[in-house]
């Protein structure tokens, strides 16, 4: 879904900064005059990155931009399996991806825009991309379901901090819907006797239920562009 939401706003003009592990050449081929910009980075060692982060926010011109927004989207696909039968490399690598990165990221990215004109514009925003399973536990999901949960806490946080602030950001943890994704890949073909909640799955893909990662990412940058984003801290593309 990520790569979904910079193709789409590439075609509307945005300038872009990508990190992802591998460079994507369909973005590649689509940026024109310097508009996307992608680093390959692993963020399962996040602070490097966010350092990283930090200083190309330092050397931008802030009044350059209108409008500025982080969306932490990362996520590390956990065995699926028990707690005791998860590997501790499998377990520190889902929970370092999926929130301490996310929450080192928004550190910086807060910090390096404090004085940004798009703060006192109220058109500074972050979007950390969630789960339902953050908010309804799941049976060998443990690791993905504490990321999710402890994303959309951090962002309740967060928004408790920014109302104190005199030009605060907007952030929101919001819950994309049921998407097809590697991750849906991965739990229909999990093992049934580790995963009790495996036929749901199925039935989900046999019904047509899932939103392709287009229509996903669609969803998500209307969302973005809400007047109330922010309003609530942890939503999801369904609320009215």
């Amino acid at each position: 879904m990520g790569a979904a939401i910079a193709r789409q706003l590439l075609r509307e003009g945005h300038r872009l900064l990508c990190i992802s592990r591998s460079i994507n050449a369909e973005l590649a081929s689509d940026a024109r005059d310097g508009q996307c910009e992608q680093w390959s980075e692993d963020l399962a060692d996040p602070a490097p990155v966010a350092a990283r982060l930090a200083s190309w926010l330092a050397a931008l011109d802030g009044r350059a931009f209108r409008s500025v927004t982080l969306i932490n989207n990362a996520a590390a696909i956990p065995r699926i399996a028990p707690l005791q039968a998860s590997d501790p490399a499998d377990l520190t690598r889902t929970l370092r991806v999926g929130l301490e990165a996310p929450m080192l990221l928004t550190a910086a990215f807060l910090r390096g825009t404090a004085a940004w004109p798009a703060r006192a514009d109220g058109a500074c925003k972050v979007l950390n991309i969630s789960s339902g399973l953050g908010r309804r536990a799941m049976a060998s999901q443990a690791s993905y379901c504490a990321v999710k949960a402890g994303l959309d806490h951090f962002t309740r946080s967060v928004a408790l901090d920014q109302t104190g602030g005199g030009t605060p950001a907007r952030i929101v943890s919001l819950a994309p819907g049921v998407i097809e994704t590697d991750m849906q890949v991965h739990l229909r073909g999990s093992d049934p006797s580790q995963f009790p909640d495996h036929a749901r799955f199925l039935e989900l893909k046999s019904a047509g239920h899932l939103d392709s990662p287009e229509a996903a990412a669609g969803k998500v940058i209307a969302y973005l562009r809400r007047a109330d984003f922010g309003s609530n801290p942890v939503a999801d593309v369904r609320d009215p």
